[in-house]
Order: C-alpha cells, then structure tokens, then sequence
C-alpha cells in the first residue's frame, strides 16, 4: 500500500474536525490539519482526534494547503499520494478509499471528488456554487477540452506530480489551479462521484456574498490566464 497524507485546511471548524478525522479509513498514514488563524477550539480538537496541527496565520484556503506541502516536504520519507478534503464535515471522509483508488490500481495521475446531484443533499450547494462549477468546467471543456464537471476540493493527486505543478494560488483559486496546470502538463485524470452533505456550521466562502464573488473572480482569472498562454 502507498503511503498516503491528508491535508485538512480548517478555519474555525470546531464541531466539525473531530467527526471528519474520526471518518477518514485508517488506509491513511497522516492526518494534517492546518489551523489557518482560527479561533474557536480547532486545534485542540484536530490534535485529540489524533491529527497532526500545524499553524497558517494568514487566512487563506491555498495558505494552508500549502503550508501542507511544506511540511511534508521536511519529512524523511516522502508519501506517493496527497489527499485534500474539507474539515467541514461536508464531504464523507470514508469516501477516501475510492477517491485514491484510480491512483493505485490504474496509475491515475489526478482524482476528483465530483459532487453529483443525485447524491448531493438538498441545500449542500448554493447557487453561487453550482453555477460557478458549471460555468468554469465549461470553460475548461471549450479551451482544453477538459471533461471535469466539478472543482470539487475532495481530491487526490500524486505527491511527485503535485510538487511538479508548483502551486501558488493562496486563497480561492487552489482547486482550479490544480485542474488547469495537470491539463496542461497533460496529466492523466479521472472523477469520481462522491456524495455531499450540508456542512457543520457556516460556509467562510459561498457563505457569504464576498466570498462567492471572491471565488469566482479568482476561478474566472485562472482560467483566462492559461487559457491564452
């Protein structure tokens, strides 16, 4: 078996840590959550549930996952695959097994978590949300003839081919980042229907009219930007 890492970016997901890290198959050989400047009971939680914590101060979902990458690129022995899942309790951990599997048994490059409506509950999604998947896999299908129909962040990759994408976005734009940089290194890819429930407590992105509109101008200007590179 591989060895596999969990990154968990997590902003004040107190009620919701514990649960996710209890869910997660023990297949999985480190849980890493990053607390990114919360300040509710996160780390404590994270930490009794047997997560490793470390620290982002800056407020960012890209911040965290890549103080992520940081950390395990300090480690002795390097894992062969990465996983990213949320720390709200939205996605179903347990799902884990068959998100890395086309990795293990068909050499896939890159795995997403597609959230399909038929096992979407009600209200998990908001508008913002459905019409900007919608709207940047269309987008990606019309410039790269991609086939993704999410940006889902349930998601796992290949620890030397995420290191070879060199990632920078900090904040909104980490997930379509990672789609748009593994169809241009010509990556192999596959989705993976997941199911999605309504998260424990508030959405800091879609949650709020900032953070959809923030999201969505940074999903649009990644898209643009390699689109005509």
């Amino acid at each position: 078996m591989p060895i596999l890492k969990v990154i968990i970016p997590a902003y004040n997901e107190a009620d919701s840590i514990g649960p996710v890290i209890k869910d997660i198959p023990e297949i999985v050989d480190e849980v890493i959550v990053v607390n990114n400047n919360s300040t509710d009971a996160t780390e404590a939680n994270a930490k009794k549930a047997g997560a490793t914590v470390l620290q982002e101060p800056r407020k960012g979902y890209g911040y965290a996952c890549l103080k992520g990458m940081d950390y395990i690129a300090q480690l002795p022995e390097k894992p062969e695959i990465i996983v990213f899942l949320d720390g709200d309790y939205s996605d179903y951990p347990r799902e884990l097994e068959k998100i890395v599997e086309p990795i293990i048994q068909r050499d896939t490059d890159l795995v997403i978590g597609a959230r399909v409506k038929r096992w979407r509950e009600k209200g998990a999604m908001t508008f913002p949300q459905i019409f900007g998947n919608w709207l940047a896999t269309n987008l990606m299908k019309l410039f790269f003839k991609a086939r993704f129909t999410d940006l889902g962040p349930f998601r796992a990759i290949k620890y030397e081919k995420l290191l070879a994408l060199n990632m920078e976005d900090k904040t909104y734009g980490w997930t379509v980042e990672m789609q748009l940089k593994a169809l241009k290194k010509n990556y192999s890819y596959e989705e993976v229907p997941v199911h999605y429930r309504n998260r424990i407590g508030v959405s800091k992105v879609s949650g709020t009219v900032k953070g959809a509109f923030m999201a969505g101008v940074k999903i649009l200007t990644w898209i643009f930007k390699y689109s005509f590179k």
